[in-house]
């Protein structure tokens, strides 16, 4: 039976945010992607020319198996709070708005304090939220499923989501011929305000170095998608 996460990169294709983030990874000889999933940005740097460290850290088995394909980069199996570097990187990132998987005031602050200290004295951290302004979950119900097709199989994947607080709590279903029964995998995000976040920044001795609402490195507005936020050690 098909793992969902052999179908991870089918259904998140490439995009603006890669693209963004890839930018910022090929100048840095050493770089840490914390919840690297299947590791698609490390293994592009690495096809793009890159020479320095690169090391993906994710919680999950499933997703790493997909990433242990590539024997090119080192993968760590943890969590961000797990991450026991010091001053190693020029570089962390947390992309596909990993960083909302954080969901208590403690797990945000633990993974804060591990990624600083795996950052170098010049180091930067590179990660994304969504902004809870736009309200992203609203469009996150089954009328919107979308169907991805790959080797002429064909899978759907519906979300249902409730908003409790400031953390949504979702479901993702994949149904289709790889599996005799839907795959549901239920999890929560947390939609924190610039403001909520960089109180968090500013207790880890984080300082914010940039900051763009898409990935076009526009302004941060209302109805902008994006919280797009690069810190360094303050």
């Amino acid at each position: 039976m098909a793992d969902t996460a052999d179908w991870y990169d089918t259904v998140n294709t490439w995009d603006a945010s890669d693209d963004f983030y890839l930018g910022l990874v090929l100048p840095e000889a050493s770089v840490l992607d914390v919840g690297c999933g299947t590791g698609s940005l490390l293994a592009a740097a690495r096809d793009a020319g890159h020479t320095g460290r690169l090391v993906g850290l994710d919680p999950d088995e499933g997703m790493l198996a997909v990433a242990r394909r590539r024997s090119d980069v080192e993968w760590v199996l943890g969590d961000a709070a797990s991450a026991r570097w010091d001053r190693e990187f020029e570089l962390a990132v947390m992309t596909g708005h990993a960083f909302q998987a954080l969901i208590t005031d403690d797990e945000v602050r633990e993974a804060l304090a591990a990624v600083r200290n795996a950052l170098t004295g010049t180091g930067r951290f590179a990660f994304e939220t969504r902004n809870p302004a736009a309200r992203a979950w609203e469009r996150w119900t089954p009328a919107n499923g979308t169907e991805v097709t790959r080797d002429g199989v064909t899978v759907r994947i519906e979300h249902d989501a409730e908003l409790v607080g400031d953390v949504v709590r979702l479901s993702e279903t994949f149904s289709g011929p790889p599996w005799p029964e839907p795959q549901v995998s239920r999890g929560s995000l947390r939609f924190l305000s610039a403001e909520r976040l960089d109180g968090f920044l500013h207790e880890a001795g984080l300082e914010v170095a940039e900051r763009y609402g898409d990935w076009a490195r526009g302004p941060v507005s209302e109805s902008s998608p994006e919280l797009v936020t690069v810190v360094r050690r303050a």
